[in-house]
């Protein structure tokens, strides 16, 4: 009887340290999942000095965030184009972008088309997670900002589209990691082979890669710094909308 009672015990403990080791990995995982999510938001910076580049910025219209709806709406109307492709040294990307975000498709089909991506790089690789473009230390990157607006884009993560592999999402300010507002200018692309499903709902996944994820991983070797930013610059060559 003793014996018995001392194997109940011993195989009890096992039991409860085999559900504490369970509940100590699901701990790690949520925190490297929140670590993510983090980087992802802090990763928008604001450029302020750097390389100057030739832009004409005198034809863009400035929008304020009480006209933003309203605008993008009809600019979306008369610009209904729906795919991209991001031109790098490393090759094409080629991109659908939904019509159920017509918000986020406006935008990046706007800032697109006045050639405000030319002035930015893939700044930052994180291999295994995800590429972030639409950002640069070039003068250029923020006199385009300054003059298109400071404004935020309502979040269209409610269309239900989640981060897979290949999904095109919309990074976001960390001072507004409360709201799901968008910053308009930098995107990310998923690249773990798993998704990033963390994000979900947290970010408006607004498009996917249709093409050239051999590009994306090929991009996500390349050495970067402590900030994830790559130490020879990722140029975004041209992006063609049609």
């Amino acid at each position: 009887m003793l014996i018995a009672l001392s194997g109940f015990v011993f195989l009890t403990s096992c039991e409860d340290n085999n559900k504490s080791k369970k509940v100590n990995e699901k701990d790690l995982q949520e925190k490297r999942e929140k670590q993510r999510t983090d980087s992802i938001l802090n990763s928008v910076k604001i450029p302020s000095g750097g390389k100057e580049m030739d832009i004409d910025i005198r034809s863009i219209e400035t929008i304020e965030q009480k006209d933003l709806k309203a605008f993008l709406e009809k600019y979306g109307k008369e610009n209904p184009e729906d795919k991209a492709i991001i031109y790098t040294r490393f090759g094409a990307i080629h991109v659908q972008l939904f019509n159920d975000t017509p918000l986020h498709r406006a935008n990046f089909i706007r800032l697109a088309k006045m050639g405000y991506f030319e002035t930015t790089f893939f700044h930052r690789i994180a291999e295994n997670f995800v590429v972030q473009g639409g950002n640069s230390d070039n003068v250029a990157t923020q006199k385009v900002r300054s003059k298109v607006g400071d404004y935020l884009i309502p979040s269209e993560s409610d269309a239900g589209h989640l981060h897979n592999y290949g999904a095109f999402s919309a990074a976001k300010y960390s001072e507004q990691n409360i709201s799901k507002a968008s910053s308009p200018f930098e995107f990310f692309i998923v690249q773990d082979k798993n998704g990033a499903h963390h994000l979900d709902k947290k970010h408006t996944v607004f498009g996917k890669v249709t093409q050239g994820m051999d590009v994306v991983n090929e991009m996500a070797k390349v050495e970067t710094d402590q900030s994830e930013w790559p130490k020879k610059n990722i140029m975004i060559d041209s992006i063609v909308v049609n």
